[in-house]
């Protein structure tokens, strides 16, 4: 017995770019089209008709943009996996995409190969754009980061975390790979991902670039 299809929701208010990505993705046997939709209104209804896997959004659409798409969907939704897809790299929209929620952004002029394997990363638990990325993005928009840690009166989630943890949480901060946190602290691949599975449900982050996120949020990188 073979595993399900991945369910994707296309989203954007082009109707040859669906049509485009549509004939991709269905050319895969484990990569299924359940929907599309032309604006984030639309996106919204289609999520809790279909229930996708994962979300292609675009940004500039009419009625409502997929920003405010991607946090309503979210806050709906917690595990909801949503892919970004933008014009020009490191722009305003992916910034406020990964803000909302989103598990990483694709140029909408990606090559077939780096769409699909983007898919099933993002189905996987993973990100769909690396740390180093998101570390150049916040980078860029520093500004529009929060200048202090936690309210005073809220627990630290940082304080759960074992001294390892945070040195990988630190580390995933800087943008670094898994194979670079295991030179680093000479761990095997392995054990690195073991802690950082074990820092994202801690922090209850959906992947990397939310780690990333939290890093920069919470003054543990340096701006």
């Amino acid at each position: 017995m073979t595993d399900a299809p991945l369910r994707i929701l296309l989203v954007d208010d082009q109707q040859l770019v669906r049509l485009g990505f549509r004939m991709v993705l269905e050319a895969e046997p484990d990569l299924h089209v359940v929907g599309e939709a032309a604006d984030g209104r639309e996106a919204i209804r289609l999520v809790a008709e279909t229930r996708p896997d994962v979300i292609l959004m675009d940004v500039r659409m009419p009625s409502m943009d997929g920003i405010e798409a991607t946090r309503r969907i979210v806050e709906e939704r917690p595990g909801a996996r949503i892919i970004i897809l933008t014009t020009f790299d490191l722009d305003e929209y992916a910034f406020g995409g990964l803000r909302a929620g989103a598990s990483g952004f694709l140029l909408k002029d990606v090559r077939p190969e780096e769409l699909i394997a983007a898919v099933r990363s993002v189905a996987a638990g993973d990100a769909a754009v690396s740390g180093r990325v998101t570390r150049a993005m916040l980078e860029l928009f520093a500004d529009r980061l929060p200048t202090s840690g936690p309210d005073g009166g809220r627990a630290d989630p940082i304080a759960a975390l074992t001294p390892r943890e945070r040195e990988i949480l630190l580390a995933i901060g800087e943008g670094l790979t898994n194979g670079e946190i295991g030179a680093r602290f000479y761990l095997t691949e392995s054990t690195v991902k073991t802690h950082v599975g074990r820092v994202l449900s801690k922090l209850q982050l959906r992947d990397r670039v939310q780690a990333v996120i939290f890093a920069y949020e919470h003054g543990l990188v340096e701006r």
